[in-house]
């Protein structure tokens, strides 16, 4: 989603320019919105780092 076409519900300006608090901080939500919480290639490398811990365990024991 982009603030490009969002019209500020406060000031009735567009998003993108950032004119008031309200605005300002509905563009700094929508473009950091990526930042939140883990990314799939993160998660991805977890899982077979977890799952090359167990093979070598199992190949140890």
């Amino acid at each position: 989603m982009s603030c490009e076409h969002l019209i500020c519900a406060q000031c009735a300006g567009p998003v993108a320019d950032g004119r008031c608090p309200v605005c300002r901080a509905a563009r700094s939500d929508l473009h950091h919105h990526h930042s939140h919480g883990l990314s799939i290639p993160y998660v991805l490398a977890i899982l077979l780092l977890i799952a090359a811990v167990m093979l070598a365990i199992q190949h140890l024991g």
